[in-house]
Protein backbone atom coordinates (compact mmCIF):
# COMPACT_ATOMS: atom_id res chain seq x y z
CA UNK A 1 0.00 0.00 0.00
CA UNK A 2 2.55 2.30 1.08
CA UNK A 3 4.64 1.75 -2.62
CA UNK A 4 1.53 2.38 -4.68
CA UNK A 5 1.05 5.71 -2.57
CA UNK A 6 4.44 6.98 -3.10
CA UNK A 7 4.19 5.85 -6.89
CA UNK A 8 1.15 7.65 -7.58
CA UNK A 9 2.70 11.04 -5.41
CA UNK A 10 5.41 10.72 -7.83
CA UNK A 11 3.11 10.39 -10.90
CA UNK A 12 1.26 13.58 -9.41
CA UNK A 13 4.40 15.52 -8.84
CA UNK A 14 6.11 14.62 -12.34
CA UNK A 15 3.01 15.98 -14.08
CA UNK A 16 2.55 19.42 -12.10
CA UNK A 17 3.28 21.81 -14.92
CA UNK A 18 5.19 24.19 -11.64
CA UNK A 19 7.59 20.95 -11.37
CA UNK A 20 8.12 20.65 -14.84
CA UNK A 21 8.82 24.38 -15.68
CA UNK A 22 11.56 24.73 -12.40
CA UNK A 23 13.79 21.72 -13.99
CA UNK A 24 13.81 23.20 -16.98
CA UNK A 25 14.41 26.71 -15.34
CA UNK A 26 17.15 24.40 -12.99
CA UNK A 27 18.28 22.78 -16.89
CA UNK A 28 19.26 26.67 -17.61
CA UNK A 29 20.60 27.62 -14.22
CA UNK A 30 23.44 24.70 -14.66
CA UNK A 31 24.59 26.23 -17.80
CA UNK A 32 24.78 29.48 -16.65
CA UNK A 33 26.88 28.68 -14.01
CA UNK A 34 29.13 26.39 -16.13
CA UNK A 35 29.55 28.92 -18.15
CA UNK A 36 30.34 31.42 -16.17
CA UNK A 37 33.05 29.92 -14.27
CA UNK A 38 34.50 28.88 -17.15
CA UNK A 39 35.04 31.99 -18.96
CA UNK A 40 36.68 32.83 -15.76
CA UNK A 41 39.12 30.57 -16.01
CA UNK A 42 37.69 27.75 -13.47
CA UNK A 43 38.42 23.86 -14.74
CA UNK A 44 35.71 21.25 -14.56
CA UNK A 45 36.07 18.60 -12.61
CA UNK A 46 33.98 15.08 -11.90
CA UNK A 47 32.47 14.92 -8.64
CA UNK A 48 33.61 12.75 -5.57
CA UNK A 49 30.31 10.37 -5.03
CA UNK A 50 31.66 8.45 -1.67
CA UNK A 51 35.40 8.69 -0.20
CA UNK A 52 37.09 7.19 2.92
CA UNK A 53 36.32 10.98 4.38
CA UNK A 54 34.21 13.83 3.67
CA UNK A 55 32.50 17.04 5.40
CA UNK A 56 32.13 16.94 9.22
CA UNK A 57 29.38 19.42 8.92
CA UNK A 58 28.90 21.81 12.18
CA UNK A 59 24.71 19.75 12.74
CA UNK A 60 23.74 16.97 13.22
CA UNK A 61 23.25 14.71 10.58
CA UNK A 62 22.47 10.57 9.55
CA UNK A 63 25.81 9.38 9.12
CA UNK A 64 25.54 5.81 6.59
CA UNK A 65 28.85 4.27 5.51
CA UNK A 66 29.57 1.78 2.68
CA UNK A 67 31.76 -1.60 4.25
CA UNK A 68 34.17 -1.77 0.64
CA UNK A 69 36.86 -3.79 0.58
CA UNK A 70 37.41 -3.68 4.25
CA UNK A 71 38.00 0.26 4.08
CA UNK A 72 34.53 2.41 5.11
CA UNK A 73 33.28 4.99 2.81
CA UNK A 74 31.17 8.05 3.56
CA UNK A 75 28.83 9.41 1.19
CA UNK A 76 29.76 12.80 -0.29
CA UNK A 77 28.82 15.58 2.30
CA UNK A 78 30.75 18.05 0.56
CA UNK A 79 33.78 17.99 -1.45
CA UNK A 80 35.40 20.58 0.30
CA UNK A 81 38.81 18.25 1.36
CA UNK A 82 38.75 17.26 -2.46
CA UNK A 83 38.70 20.85 -3.03
CA UNK A 84 42.08 21.83 -0.94
CA UNK A 85 43.88 19.19 -3.00
CA UNK A 86 42.54 19.83 -6.62
CA UNK A 87 43.73 23.62 -6.65
CA UNK A 88 47.11 22.46 -5.74
CA UNK A 89 47.73 20.91 -9.40
CA UNK A 90 44.62 22.79 -10.94
CA UNK A 91 44.67 26.15 -9.44
CA UNK A 92 40.67 26.96 -10.16
CA UNK A 93 38.02 24.63 -10.19
CA UNK A 94 34.40 23.81 -9.91
CA UNK A 95 32.47 20.59 -10.00
CA UNK A 96 28.47 19.56 -10.43
CA UNK A 97 28.71 17.89 -6.46
CA UNK A 98 26.14 15.41 -5.48
CA UNK A 99 25.67 15.45 -1.89
CA UNK A 100 23.77 13.39 -0.05
CA UNK A 101 23.28 14.70 3.71
CA UNK A 102 20.67 12.55 5.39
CA UNK A 103 18.79 15.59 7.67
CA UNK A 104 16.63 15.34 10.63
CA UNK A 105 12.84 14.92 9.94
CA UNK A 106 12.88 18.37 11.78
CA UNK A 107 14.44 19.73 8.55
CA UNK A 108 11.55 19.17 6.46
CA UNK A 109 9.47 21.93 7.72
CA UNK A 110 11.92 24.46 6.41
CA UNK A 111 10.83 24.62 2.87
CA UNK A 112 14.49 24.61 1.94
CA UNK A 113 15.93 21.32 2.82
CA UNK A 114 16.32 17.94 1.32
CA UNK A 115 18.58 15.30 1.70
CA UNK A 116 20.23 14.75 -1.62
CA UNK A 117 21.09 17.89 -3.62
CA UNK A 118 23.38 19.37 -5.93
CA UNK A 119 25.92 22.10 -5.11
CA UNK A 120 28.35 24.06 -7.66
CA UNK A 121 31.27 23.68 -5.57
CA UNK A 122 34.19 26.45 -6.43
CA UNK A 123 37.80 26.67 -5.21
CA UNK A 124 40.27 29.00 -6.39
CA UNK A 125 44.18 28.24 -5.16
CA UNK A 126 45.53 32.35 -3.33
CA UNK A 127 42.30 33.59 -3.73
CA UNK A 128 40.88 35.92 -0.43
CA UNK A 129 37.37 35.72 1.08
CA UNK A 130 36.76 38.91 -0.71
CA UNK A 131 37.79 38.31 -4.05
CA UNK A 132 35.75 34.66 -4.00
CA UNK A 133 32.44 37.25 -3.00
CA UNK A 134 33.04 39.62 -5.96
CA UNK A 135 33.22 36.63 -8.03
CA UNK A 136 29.12 35.82 -6.60
CA UNK A 137 27.85 38.71 -7.13
CA UNK A 138 29.31 39.01 -10.75
CA UNK A 139 27.54 35.61 -11.15
CA UNK A 140 24.69 36.84 -9.10
CA UNK A 141 23.94 39.76 -11.20
CA UNK A 142 24.84 38.03 -14.61
CA UNK A 143 22.35 35.32 -14.41
CA UNK A 144 19.43 38.25 -12.51
CA UNK A 145 20.38 40.52 -15.85
CA UNK A 146 20.02 37.51 -18.42
CA UNK A 147 16.40 36.28 -16.58
CA UNK A 148 15.41 40.05 -16.59
CA UNK A 149 15.87 39.88 -20.78
CA UNK A 150 13.03 37.48 -21.53
CA UNK A 151 14.42 34.97 -22.99
CA UNK A 152 14.02 32.16 -20.79
CA UNK A 153 10.99 30.76 -21.19
CA UNK A 154 10.59 28.22 -17.97
CA UNK A 155 11.48 31.55 -15.82
CA UNK A 156 8.85 33.48 -17.62
CA UNK A 157 6.01 30.89 -16.81
CA UNK A 158 6.59 32.10 -12.75
CA UNK A 159 5.92 35.45 -13.79
CA UNK A 160 8.43 36.31 -11.13
CA UNK A 161 10.71 40.02 -10.93
CA UNK A 162 14.02 39.94 -9.42
CA UNK A 163 15.85 43.16 -8.71
CA UNK A 164 18.83 43.84 -9.83
CA UNK A 165 21.56 44.98 -7.34
CA UNK A 166 24.31 46.82 -7.36
CA UNK A 167 27.64 46.26 -6.28
CA UNK A 168 28.84 45.17 -3.49
CA UNK A 169 26.30 43.71 -1.98
CA UNK A 170 25.87 44.37 1.83
CA UNK A 171 27.63 42.57 4.31
CA UNK A 172 26.70 42.52 7.70
CA UNK A 173 29.00 40.70 10.63
CA UNK A 174 27.98 37.87 12.31
CA UNK A 175 28.20 39.09 15.95
CA UNK A 176 26.38 42.34 15.01
CA UNK A 177 23.62 40.49 13.38
CA UNK A 178 23.18 38.02 16.45
CA UNK A 179 23.51 41.33 18.74
CA UNK A 180 20.45 42.87 17.27
CA UNK A 181 17.86 40.09 16.19
CA UNK A 182 19.32 37.38 18.49
CA UNK A 183 19.50 33.52 17.39
CA UNK A 184 17.48 33.53 14.41
CA UNK A 185 19.31 35.89 13.01
CA UNK A 186 19.14 34.86 9.41
CA UNK A 187 15.34 34.32 9.10
CA UNK A 188 14.87 37.71 10.52
CA UNK A 189 17.61 39.35 8.25
CA UNK A 190 16.28 37.28 5.17
CA UNK A 191 12.39 38.70 5.77
CA UNK A 192 13.63 42.00 6.03
CA UNK A 193 15.52 42.44 2.84
CA UNK A 194 14.90 42.74 -0.87
CA UNK A 195 18.61 42.06 -1.93
CA UNK A 196 21.23 39.09 -1.38
CA UNK A 197 23.29 40.03 1.50
CA UNK A 198 26.42 38.94 3.18
CA UNK A 199 26.96 37.40 6.43
CA UNK A 200 30.55 37.72 7.16
CA UNK A 201 33.12 36.67 10.18
CA UNK A 202 31.88 34.12 11.61
CA UNK A 203 32.54 32.66 14.99
CA UNK A 204 34.87 29.54 15.21
CA UNK A 205 32.33 27.32 16.67
CA UNK A 206 29.52 27.78 14.37
CA UNK A 207 31.81 26.24 11.77
CA UNK A 208 34.14 23.34 10.65
CA UNK A 209 37.17 23.16 11.59
CA UNK A 210 38.87 23.66 7.90
CA UNK A 211 38.09 27.52 7.74
CA UNK A 212 40.56 30.17 8.22
CA UNK A 213 40.81 32.23 10.96
CA UNK A 214 42.18 36.41 11.30
CA UNK A 215 45.32 36.04 12.44
CA UNK A 216 44.29 39.10 14.87
CA UNK A 217 41.08 37.83 15.60
CA UNK A 218 41.36 34.66 17.21
CA UNK A 219 37.98 32.91 16.79
CA UNK A 220 36.65 34.28 13.89
CA UNK A 221 36.72 32.81 10.61
CA UNK A 222 37.43 34.41 7.56
CA UNK A 223 33.97 33.09 6.60
CA UNK A 224 30.86 34.48 4.84
CA UNK A 225 27.25 33.35 3.82
CA UNK A 226 25.17 34.59 1.29
CA UNK A 227 21.90 34.80 2.07
CA UNK A 228 18.65 35.43 0.15
CA UNK A 229 16.02 38.37 0.83
CA UNK A 230 12.14 37.59 0.79
CA UNK A 231 12.31 35.07 3.37
CA UNK A 232 14.38 32.38 0.89
CA UNK A 233 17.48 32.00 3.27
CA UNK A 234 20.76 30.94 2.61
CA UNK A 235 22.34 30.80 -0.62
CA UNK A 236 25.66 29.74 -0.43
CA UNK A 237 28.47 29.21 2.50
CA UNK A 238 32.24 29.42 2.44
CA UNK A 239 35.57 31.56 3.48
CA UNK A 240 39.39 30.66 3.10
CA UNK A 241 40.89 27.58 3.79
CA UNK A 242 43.40 26.87 6.81
CA UNK A 243 46.34 24.87 5.07
CA UNK A 244 49.15 24.87 8.38
CA UNK A 245 49.05 21.25 9.41
CA UNK A 246 49.35 22.37 13.21
CA UNK A 247 46.77 24.38 13.28
CA UNK A 248 44.10 22.16 11.20
CA UNK A 249 45.16 19.38 13.88
CA UNK A 250 44.92 21.43 16.69
CA UNK A 251 41.45 22.96 15.41
CA UNK A 252 40.26 19.33 14.72
CA UNK A 253 41.10 18.04 18.61
CA UNK A 254 39.47 21.60 19.79
CA UNK A 255 36.26 20.14 17.95
CA UNK A 256 36.64 17.42 19.97
CA UNK A 257 36.88 15.41 16.63
CA UNK A 258 39.46 12.70 16.49
CA UNK A 259 42.83 12.59 14.16
CA UNK A 260 41.63 9.20 13.03
CA UNK A 261 37.98 10.45 11.76
CA UNK A 262 40.41 13.18 9.12
CA UNK A 263 43.88 10.62 8.76
CA UNK A 264 43.48 10.37 4.57
CA UNK A 265 43.11 14.62 4.80
CA UNK A 266 46.00 14.78 7.68
CA UNK A 267 48.21 12.84 5.67
CA UNK A 268 48.02 14.57 2.35
CA UNK A 269 47.86 17.94 4.40
CA UNK A 270 51.49 16.69 5.76
CA UNK A 271 52.67 17.03 2.65
CA UNK A 272 51.56 20.52 2.15
CA UNK A 273 48.49 22.78 0.91
CA UNK A 274 48.19 26.09 -0.46
CA UNK A 275 45.74 28.95 0.58
CA UNK A 276 42.55 28.97 -1.55
CA UNK A 277 39.44 29.97 -0.58
CA UNK A 278 36.01 29.01 -2.02
CA UNK A 279 32.26 28.07 -1.79
CA UNK A 280 29.20 25.80 -2.65
CA UNK A 281 26.11 27.10 -4.37
CA UNK A 282 22.67 24.65 -3.54
CA UNK A 283 21.60 24.65 -7.17
CA UNK A 284 18.27 23.17 -6.23
CA UNK A 285 17.88 26.83 -3.74
CA UNK A 286 18.94 28.73 -6.72
CA UNK A 287 16.19 27.29 -8.46
CA UNK A 288 13.60 27.73 -5.43
CA UNK A 289 14.71 31.61 -5.18
CA UNK A 290 14.73 32.53 -8.84
CA UNK A 291 11.30 30.92 -9.45
CA UNK A 292 9.71 32.20 -6.67
CA UNK A 293 8.76 28.25 -5.34
CA UNK A 294 7.74 27.81 -1.64
CA UNK A 295 8.89 24.77 -1.44
CA UNK A 296 12.34 23.07 -2.38
CA UNK A 297 11.08 19.89 -3.58
CA UNK A 298 9.11 21.33 -6.35
CA UNK A 299 12.61 21.84 -7.89
CA UNK A 300 13.36 18.59 -8.14
CA UNK A 301 12.00 15.48 -9.95
CA UNK A 302 12.38 13.22 -7.38
CA UNK A 303 12.97 15.37 -3.96
CA UNK A 304 14.11 13.45 -0.78
CA UNK A 305 12.39 15.39 1.84
CA UNK A 306 13.78 14.78 4.88
CA UNK A 307 12.02 11.95 7.28
CA UNK A 308 10.22 11.05 4.33
CA UNK A 309 10.03 8.01 1.75
CA UNK A 310 11.41 8.92 -1.54
CA UNK A 311 11.58 7.99 -4.69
Amino acid sequence: MEQTVIIEEVRSHLSDEKVKKAIELQSYIRGYLGGFFRSRGFIEVPPVIISPVTDPLNHPVLDPHIDYYGTKYALTKSMIFHKQILVKELGSIFTFSPNVRLETPDKAKTGRHLSEFTQIDVEKIGASREEMMDLVEDLYIGIVKDLAGGKVEPFNFFERKLIIPGKPLKRIKYRDAEREYGDDFESVLSSKMKEPFWIIDIPLEKREFYDREYEDQPGILRDMDLIYPEGFGEALSGGEREFHIDRIIKRIHDKNQTEEQFRWFIEYAKRGLEPSAGFGIGIERLTRFISGLKRIEDTHPFPKVPGKISL
